[in-house]
């Protein structure tokens, strides 16, 4: 579909990428992966026809359309919501002008047999053709759903866009991309300024309705989800695999492990070669010898190693000071800015040592919440930080406060401690500030290389509380695994609060989920927790259906949940209300299934139980018997903990199979 022939892109006379080629095929689901610097955006740019190259082309056939999202972007403020998203339509306004224009000249024409006549006949039925297609959509529908997707609500529909975060402005930006239905979607970071359900939403999105897709991505759930396919920059060259990105992390390595070798085995041939010019260099006899080897040498392609993935760098932060149990406990706590309750009745307990994370729709509190506990904004309710507890914070604007003065280097120096500061080189380079970058002045740097440095900075200080506020928009995979890393070594008490599935997986074993003005405890690891909300919006879309609101669907059953559309667009679309209908047959098994799947659920809940139980009871007898010897009673601690959320998920599997066969049992 659209092809990338010998591109060449130079700056400052340095090579960001030479010769590169490859095809953009319709349906390809295309991860861009590289290091930051490796030249991702830039290709994107090319690609959509806002950068030139030094040299190649990028052959977009005629009537393809592509569409650009980039990182950053100025965005409109004299429109509402809806007016501004409605001008994803505009091409149709467009199209009918010509339209008209076209059958105007037809009009005014009388060279009926000329090429140029037949060529007016052939596009304008091309045109009546794509405008009637165009009509027969339901634009309006489309809009709602998309905007709901992306974690709009239909309150804000008619409010200015100027009253709108940027994030959820960039929101407006994709939904309005997403509706113009392009040829090629060309996505710079789309995820950054997505809550977890939208970014689940977009992933539904690009694997069923987008045509070709090529994203750039930190998101690795994101990406696995999304793509079929992925390439590679890397020291100015492309690597394409056909294969999404986990499987390209496996393929790599063996790449590198390839080129290492050959590499080596260059490095000792030339080292012989070179070791023979110099011992004959002045001896006649050998003069011939000589000369053939030094033009041996200088005809040797140097085989260069791509970037080493630094992800096996293990970075150990200073031990947390001992706080009391219980860092942070909070009593029906509530916000409200106004008249607008942000969130009402929270009330929870997080223990010393224990990994949280703060998930739900951007507006619902998460960060507000955390300036509550840092004491930062007046709120409702009780809200103690236990003794002696020090707080760590991230903030999303944490970058902003870095003294601009200092180099990268000096910026942490100046609060690393103890044998941490013999690392510091190390870790510099394991956060993409190695070598050189290490000097560069702190106001030199992009917004995303001052988070980096601001992540680096709060981890080297000595707290045990750490509060993180999206950690990973401006980190790329290496620097994220790092992190993610160094968060789990970490002895002390953390709270994240992100989006990225990835991240989060392993690392918390609580969430708190923030939503319709509560927030709600949920125990076990972020996928328990996506995995409940799969089956309760599930039960919410088959069960929960009000009597004299059963919605009666004259398209796909799921095609305007009663959640999601609003009722004059359901009326558009001649569906109807009235008393709940008797369940046929597949509605009967759908049900079985689901009472099947919760009882499965309840089994190895129990099976989690008795693992832990047994677990905990070697554990103990060891310990009876006098070993005190490693970590043992780390150990126990651990298993206990697991008990406890094995517990919880077995309460809550239970109270789900109960609540489905009661409602089966009234319906």
């Amino acid at each position: 579909m659209i092809a990338i022939q010998n591109l060449k892109v130079e700056f400052s006379a340095k090579s960001l990428f030479d010769n590169v080629n490859y095809v953009i095929n319709p349906r390809d689901r295309i991860a861009l992966v590289g290091k930051n610097g490796a030249g991702k955006s830039t290709m994107l740019k090319i690609i959509a026809g806002l950068q030139t190259p030094t040299s190649g082309s990028v052959a977009v056939p005629s009537g393809v359309t592509v569409g650009y999202l980039p990182q950053q972007m100025k965005l409109a403020d004299e429109t509402t919501l809806l007016q501004e998203v409605r001008k994803a339509f505009s091409h149709i306004d467009d199209m009918s002008a010509r339209f008209d224009m076209l059958n105007n000249q037809m009009a005014e024409r009388t060279d009926y047999e000329s090429d140029e006549y037949h060529r007016l006949i052939d596009e304008v039925s091309d045109l009546s053709e794509r405008l009637a297609m165009e009509r027969s959509e339901n634009h309006e529908a489309e809009m709602e759903r998309t905007l709901i997707g992306l974690g709009f609500v239909r309150s804000d529909f008619n409010r200015p866009t100027s009253e709108f975060s940027g994030g959820w402005r960039m929101r407006v930006e994709i939904a309005k991309l997403l509706l113009r239905h392009p040829d090629l979607l060309l996505l710079d970071e789309p995820t950054n300024h997505l809550d977890i359900e939208s970014i689940q939403w977009l992933e539904q999105f690009l694997a069923t309705k987008a045509k070709a897709v090529v994203l750039v991505s930190h998101d690795r759930a994101f990406i696995d989800n999304v793509t079929n396919r992925t390439i590679e920059i890397s020291c100015g060259k492309i690597y394409d695999y056909s294969v999404n990105y986990s499987k390209y992390v496996e393929l790599r390595r063996e790449r590198i492990e390839q080129q290492t070798r050959a590499y080596l085995n260059q490095q000792k041939e030339i080292a012989d070669t070179e070791a023979f010019i110099e011992r004959f260099r002045y001896k006649a006899t050998k003069a011939v010898q000589v000369q053939s080897r030094m033009k041996q040498l200088s005809k040797i392609e140097r085989i260069e190693i791509d970037e080493v993935d630094t992800s096996h760098l293990s970075l150990r932060f200073p031990p947390a000071p001992r706080s009391g149990d219980y860092p942070v406990i909070a009593d029906n706590v509530g916000k409200a800015y106004g008249e607008h309750q942000i969130f009402d009745g929270a009330t929870f307990t997080i223990r010393r040592g224990e990994k949280v994370a703060f998930v739900g729709k951007n507006g619902e509190g998460k960060s507000t919440l955390v300036k509550c506990i840092m004491g930062e904004i007046p709120y409702t309710g009780s809200l103690k930080i236990g003794h002696n507890v020090e707080i760590g914070y991230f903030a999303q604007n944490q970058a902003q406060l870095l003294d601009e003065t200092l180099t990268v280097f000096d910026t942490i120096d100046r609060v690393a401690t103890g044998d941490i500061r013999t690392k510091i080189r190390d870790i510099l380079g394991a956060f993409m500030f190695g070598g050189e970058a290490s000097d560069k002045k702190v106001k030199v740097l992009s917004g995303g290389e001052k988070t980096r440095l601001a992540m680096i900075k709060l981890l080297l200080q000595p707290v045990n509380l750490l509060i993180l506020d999206e950690p990973t928009n401006h980190l790329d995979m290496t620097t994220k695994d790092i992190l993610k890393q160094a968060i789990k070594d970490f002895n002390g008490t953390v709270i994240v609060v992100s989006h990225d599935r990835e991240f989060l997986d392993g690392l918390v074993e609580k969430v708190y989920e923030f939503g319709g003005g509560k927030v709600k405890e949920c125990l076990g690891g972020i996928y328990e927790f996506l995995e409940k909300k799969k089956i309760s919006s599930l039960q919410e879309l088959e069960l929960s259906q009000s009597p004299g609101s059963t919605i009666a669907h004259v398209g796909k059953p799921d095609e305007f949940p009663s959640e999601e559309v609003s009722p004059d667009i359901r009326k558009k679309h001649g569906e109807t209300t009235g008393s709940a209908p008797r369940l046929s047959y597949a509605e009967q098994r759908e049900r079985d299934k689901m009472i099947k799947r919760a009882t499965k659920k309840v089994a190895d809940a129990e099976t989690g139980v008795a693992d832990a139980e047994a677990a905990i009871a070697a554990l103990e007898i060891r310990i009876a018997a006098g070993e005190t010897e490693g970590d043992i009673f780390n150990q126990h601690q651990i298993k206990t903990r697991e008990l406890e959320n094995a517990m919880s998920m077995w309460e809550i599997a239970e109270q789900e199979l109960a609540e489905l066969k009661e409602r089966f049992a009234k319906g």
